[in-house]
């Protein structure tokens, strides 16, 4: 008989880490946003819940928060329809799809920071790529100040997350897509349905659990894309790119507030965890109405 004690040796390294790297963390995080802690002085005051209500009063944060919904939505639904898309089209294992697949996966195993250095050269207003690339095809009235203009600078980042990660989500679809029986399809073909018949009726229903990490992964994928916003933009200009990650960072490490930027972390963990949970959940609806 296995000696019990034993197991719970061999799991002791794994729950020290976990304990000492989240657990501890999460749990001082929790602790310092009661308190008016700057981070750096020995001594703090308790607030209450003072952080929480200043950080809901304050406009910066309801904008940040605004942009993490914009960014969100665009990436969750571009991402996931490209990304099925170029499932569907390179699902068979030949050499040539297999080659396309890598070559999609590809921006997947760069990092955040190198992604976000090499799009600001190419949307760079004087010397970028893609204005050069407008200008020698005669659209100068497309040019643009990509990431320098307000209104647009959100969503040419968001084009950038996609660009990085339609490769990786399209690899977990090819895998549902895989674990569907052929027999399924091979019968519905004999009973005359269409593509889009066999598409709506066996093949989404049954990619309901891919489609649901694919989701849920973009959704949390999407709220926490720092590196790329800082290293692009730093949250800018005027705050049109200031997602709560970048909001957090620049409290406690610009304004030296931990106390609210601890609180802000606390808001932006529970917000993370309902709308992953409503994600799941209508998707397993879905799954199971299919």
């Amino acid at each position: 008989m296995i000696n019990r004690k034993l197991l719970w040796l061999f799991m002791l390294p794994g729950i020290l880490l976990y304990t000492g790297l989240f657990v501890y963390p999460a749990l001082s995080g929790l602790f310092y946003s009661f308190t008016n802690w700057d981070g750096v002085s020995p001594s703090y005051d308790f607030v209450g819940v003072a952080n929480y209500k200043d950080s809901f009063d304050s406009i910066t944060f309801r904008k940040a928060f605004m942009n993490n919904i914009k960014f969100m939505i665009v990436v969750v639904v571009l991402q996931t329809v490209i990304s099925l898309v170029l499932a569907l089209v390179l699902a068979k294992n030949s050499r040539t799809h297999v080659v396309f697949r890598a070559l999609y996966f590809f921006p997947a195993i760069l990092s955040s920071v190198s992604v976000g250095l090499i799009w600001s050269f190419i949307y760079d207003p004087s010397i970028g790529l893609l204005n050069m690339s407008l200008q020698s095809a005669g659209l100068d009235s497309l040019m643009g100040s990509w990431t320098g203009d307000a209104k647009i600078a959100l969503y040419a980042i968001a084009f950038v997350q996609i660009w990085a990660h339609a490769g990786q989500m399209m690899i977990i679809f090819i895998a549902g897509l895989h674990a569907i029986p052929g027999e399924l399809m091979e019968a519905a073909r004999i009973d005359g349905a269409n593509r889009m018949q066999i598409f709506g009726r066996i093949t989404w229903p049954l990619l309901a659990p891919s489609a649901a990490i694919v989701i849920s992964y973009t959704t949390i994928q999407s709220f926490k894309a720092f590196d790329l916003i800082f290293v692009m933009t730093d949250g800018g200009p005027n705050y049109a790119t200031e997602i709560l990650t970048t909001y957090i960072y620049h409290l406690a490490f610009s304004n030296y507030s931990f106390g609210l930027a601890s609180a802000g972390s606390m808001i932006f963990l529970v917000l993370l965890g309902i709308l992953t949970f409503f994600q799941f959940r209508a998707l397993r609806q879905e799954g199971a109405r299919g």
